[in-house]
């Protein structure tokens, strides 16, 4: 069983390479966000009611830290294995434009986004939390693992939150690229002038 954090802190959690500097300029270089959803946006549960309507409980923290990445610029994505309604409303809700659900392969759907947003690996981050989810964190320019991940994904993070999936890992790593970048001072300002 992992730790749930190491005693020197490098990141939003622990770093595969234990160089901060390089996980700032890494994360400074971050045009895309890509999220996995089951384990990642919600905490992996899946609950189906008798009639087979499907429920996820989304953080409203996550949320925030999305419309904020947005806000400044960033673009994020769903890449999911499931097909679910439920991410469909909520990413609407959040004005995420780009969902790739049901995907088998999730390479196929990384290769079509980063064509469209005419994007290098560099400038994409990826966060998830199972075995299918390297192939994604092999290419990416920065590759974050929630802290309660499949045990052999962590050897192919950058990251690894301390926020477990579903409970501001997310959000952890939003604040992260905003305060790479430079930005986030502003966004407490904002707040404090309102």
């Amino acid at each position: 069983m992992q730790k749930k954090k190491s005693p020197k802190k490098t990141a939003p959690g622990r770093s595969s390479s234990g160089n901060k500097r390089l996980l700032i300029e890494k994360a400074e270089r971050i045009k895309l966000l890509i999220l996995d959803v089951d384990g990642v946006l919600t905490d992996g549960s899946i609950i189906l009611d008798n009639a087979g309507n499907e429920y996820k409980r989304f953080h409203v923290r996550d949320g925030h830290g999305i419309k904020l990445l947005q806000r400044y610029g960033v673009e994020v994505v769903i890449i999911t294995g499931r097909r679910s309604k439920v991410v469909d409303l909520r990413a609407k809700e959040l004005g995420i434009k780009h969902i790739y659900q049901r995907c088998l392969d999730k390479v196929v759907a990384y290769e079509d986004i980063k064509s469209r947003l005419s994007l290098r690996d560099d400038e994409i981050a990826y966060m998830g939390d199972d075995v299918v989810d390297i192939p994604l964190m092999k290419r990416v320019g920065l590759a974050v693992a929630v802290s309660d991940a499949q045990q052999d994904i962590i050897a192919f993070a950058d990251i690894v939150t301390d926020e477990e999936g579903g409970k501001c890992a997310v959000r952890s790593i939003t604040e992260f690229i905003l305060k790479a970048k430079g930005l986030w001072r502003e966004i407490i300002d904002g707040y404090a002038k309102a």
